[in-house]
């Protein structure tokens, strides 16, 4: 009789065991894709972008790549053109236009504006801006040189695309010179000002 149970036992202990171990597997493939969705998470580092009210103050200059689109006028488009030395765009019909120190929305108007009534019943224009151009970060930093502007961005956050302060350099001692200002007076900034594109970043040594 014992033999018997021992023989009937056999199979339910090896079905336990091969139980237990799929349940075992379960947890820690579950808690290894948990640890794997958590570190994509936290490595996913979100970009800067413009907001509406950025976008309508920036205004575009040499360098700054856009594009033009009229909708239902595919002849009238043009894709990812860089602003000449002269900031000017040449666009079908009107020529070339001066929009050196224009907005998003002014061009967008003067496009407008335009084509309106002579060439298109109701025209509707949208410019975009691709590529921003250049601030430049010279002086105490460990890369000095041009880098393409992004809004929002502040000193500090410049000086660390730069390569960050050297050793000697003063965070305190920190000039820019405005692309708009065409006396070119250098001017003192804190770290948490707002970068301008065409800004010139100079970090001054500390002698202390």
């Amino acid at each position: 009789m014992q033999l018997y149970f021992n023989l009937c036992a056999a199979p339910v202990k090896a079905m336990v065991r091969l139980l237990v171990s799929t349940v075992v597997i379960g947890i820690m493939f579950a808690a290894q894709v948990a640890a794997q969705t958590r570190s994509q998470s936290q490595s996913q580092v979100p970009v800067p972008s413009a907001n509406s009210s950025e976008l309508s103050i920036y205004k575009l200059g040499v360098g700054d790549v856009i594009s033009v689109q009229v909708v239902g006028e595919d002849e009238l488009k043009r894709e990812k053109v860089r602003l000449s030395d002269a900031g000017t765009l040449s666009f079908p019909y009107l020529g070339e236009l001066r929009v050196r120190g224009m907005t998003v929305g002014a061009l967008e108007e003067l496009i407008t504006k335009g084509l309106k009534g002579r060439y298109l019943l109701n025209p509707q224009v949208t410019v975009t801006i691709h590529e921003y151009r250049n601030f430049f970060v010279n002086g105490q930093v460990d890369k000095p040189g041009g880098y393409a502007f992004v809004p929002g961005l502040t000193i500090r956050k410049a000086i660390s695309m730069a390569g960050g302060f050297k050793e000697r350099a003063s965070k305190e001692k920190i000039n820019v010179i405005r692309e708009e200002d065409v006396k070119g007076i250098s001017q003192r900034v804190a770290l948490e000002a707002l970068v301008q594109p065409g800004d010139i970043i100079t970090v001054e040594e500390s002698f202390f």
